[in-house]
Parts: structure tokens; sequence; C-alpha cells
């Protein structure tokens, strides 16, 4: 594929930050409260700084491996120093992640919608009301893409004043004693906040369209930083307001510790944030599934993924109309999600990463 391309669609670095840090707080966040309540208790709140430490190193890994072509994506990389068939299997695999990334991420927010706004509407309506306004900021490409993401991100900024409000009834020894059943439940909490961070893993393609490059390291450790706050900030408001029983009870508590606020303009603040959530959850899919398709584009040496798009739409929505996933097979789809970002995120960038130094070193045969 054409590096013409690349540079026609750059990003700034702020919109590389905001999308890494979007797909990483899009669908993991409601429920992450209650999640690490169940591993820890009201000590949960300790394994998000566990993972930022964990996934900033991942992060930092990939760009180190992206230096080393700067002026492609993975499946470049992966072209130049293995040959054509690793590239396409490199393609496929990674244009299948990020689907399974973003279908997920639409499934989910198609069962929020029910269950919050609109219970008597049908799924396959709500997905065709999700696609078509997805597919017009989609298929101009990551630019527009980024300032689609940086754009709702400075429109959110309200919400982080509303969860201020909830703390007047906090009750801040819900978060002691610390380490009273020691670091077991902790780390088991680590692990799940671990898997909440994944997302990073967009910087496998998004780097070669990245302006100033030179920067790379610094915005993923801004994007990482800014998922650690949000996911701290949120989980403590939620552990220090409700008791630790009720945590456990709360499946969306995120959305929950909001019932007791009112104003006199607006009674159900909870349902004016699951509705501007939607532009929040919206990073799951809009991003992830532009990048599945750039990889099949790029698997058949098409610079217009405008096509591949239009068929993934397609298909999706044509699936919605006979079967819809229910929130326990969405759990489910999120542990294998999970794993497979693992795989995706952590374990193949740095076993690459390791082969391509080995490569560089002893001079081995590089495919042009």
């Amino acid at each position: 594929m054409s590096m013409k391309k690349y540079g026609l669609n750059e990003i700034t670095l702020m919109q590389f930050i905001f999308m890494n840090f979007g797909v990483q707080i899009s669908i993991g966040l409601l429920a992450l409260p209650q999640v690490l309540a169940e591993r820890a208790g009201t000590e949960g709140w300790i394994g998000i700084p566990i993972g930022w430490v964990f996934s900033t190193g991942a992060s930092l890994i990939i760009i180190q491996l992206m230096k080393k072509f700067p002026d492609g994506t993975v499946v470049d990389l992966l072209t130049r120093y293995l040959g054509n068939w690793a590239g396409k299997s490199g393609a496929i695999l990674y244009a299948l992640y990020y689907l399974f990334f973003g279908y997920l991420g639409i499934v989910r927010t198609i069962l929020y919608t029910k269950d919050w706004l609109l219970p008597q509407t049908s799924a396959y309506i709500t997905m065709l009301l999700l696609l078509i306004p997805t597919y017009t900021i989609a298929r101009n490409g990551l630019r527009i893409i980024g300032r689609y993401v940086e754009l709702i991100i400075f429109l959110s900024l309200w919400i982080v004043f509303v969860y201020l409000f909830p703390l007047k009834d906090a009750h801040w020894l819900h978060l002691f004693p610390i380490f009273k059943e020691g670091w077991k439940p902790i780390f088991s909490a680590a692990q799940v906040t671990i898997f909440s961070y994944l997302g990073f893993g967009v910087t496998l393609i998004l780097y070669p369209f990245l302006q100033n490059k030179t920067k790379a390291s610094m915005g993923v450790v801004i994007s990482n930083t800014m998922t650690m706050l949000v996911f701290l900030f949120i989980t403590i408001v939620c552990f220090v307001y409700f008791s630790p029983d009720e945590m456990k009870a709360y499946n969306e508590p995120v959305v929950n510790v909001l019932k007791t606020i009112e104003f006199k303009f607006i009674e159900r603040v909870e349902m004016l944030f699951v509705a501007f959530y939607l532009f929040i959850f919206s990073f799951s899919w809009i991003p992830t599934m532009y990048l599945s398709v750039f990889c099949t584009s790029w698997l058949f040496g098409k610079q217009d993924h405008r096509s591949h798009l239009r068929l993934l739409w397609l298909i999706i929505a044509v699936a919605t109309f006979f079967y819809i996933p229910t929130f326990n097979q969405s759990d489910q789809m999120d542990k294998a999600l999970a794993w497979a970002g693992i795989c995706c995120e952590y374990v193949f960038p740095a076993c690459l990463l390791i082969y391509v130094c080995i490569h560089d070193r002893l001079g081995w045969r590089v495919y042009e």
C-alpha cells in the first residue's frame, strides 16, 4: 500500500492520545468498580495503578517496535522482516481482533441502550440507528475519526464535575483498612484492570499516521495515564458512596451512583449520562472497525476501504436482525476478547520486537 495514503491521513499528537484513551475507556468503565469490588473488596482500586504499569510498559514496547519501520503499520513491518506471508497473516489476525473488539463494543452499547433508554425498541433498529452515522464518520478515514474523538472528549468534560456531587455523601472509611487481606486479592483485581486497559494496541496501526513520531512515547504514556485517572476517580467515587455490599449488588454502579443526583431542570441525571455516554461507547467500535477494514483493504492491496466498510456494516446489520447476544453471552465474549487482547497487544508485539532486534543485529535478509 502506498505510503502516500498514510501521509494524507496524518493525525496530530492530541488525536493520537485521545484515540488510544477513548478506545480504552469505552466499554469497560461502567462495570469496572463492581468487578474490582468482587475481586478485592474496597481495596480493588489499588489494582488500577498496577494495571497502568503493565499497559504503559506494553505501549512503550509497541512504540520501540514501530520505530523499526516508522513509515509502515505492523503488517508492513511483518512483511519487511518475515515476508509477504507473515504480513498477510498479521493482517488477518488484527482484522479479526479489531472486528471482535468493535462488535463487542456495539453489542454492549445496544444492550445498555435497551436496558436504560429504549426497552421497547428492537435491537435491530437500534443497530441501524448506530451504524448509519458511524459509517458517515468512518468512511472518511483516520483524520476525521481523530477529530470526532477529539470533539466528543472535550464535550464530555462536564461528566467529571457531575461525579463530584455524590462525594457530599461519601463515607471515606469504606476504603480502610488497606491491605486487610494481603496482596492476593489486589493482584486479582490488577488482572482485571490489565484487561480493562486493552485498546492501546491501536498504536500498531496508528503509528505511521502520527505527524510527530518523536513524541509517540510521550503520547502513549499520557493516554494510559488519562485512562488510569478516569478509572481511579470513578472507582473511588463508587467505593466511598456505596457500602461494600452494595457495590457487589449493582451491575453498573457507575450509572447507579447518579440516581441520587437531582437538579431543578432535570431529575433523571443517569438517563442523560447514559444517552451522552453512547458517544463515548462509539470509541470502541468506530476506530476499531475502521482498523479492521484497513487491514482487510491492505490484504487485498486496496487503498479505498469504503467498500469493505459497507460490506462489514451490511453483515453486522443482517446478523443483528437474526441474533443479538445477551448480557451473559457478552460477558463470555468479553473474557475471550481479554485473552485475545493479551496475545495481540502484549505478547505478540514483545516477541516481534525481540525477533526484529536479533534480525537487525545479525543482518538477516530484509524483504522490500
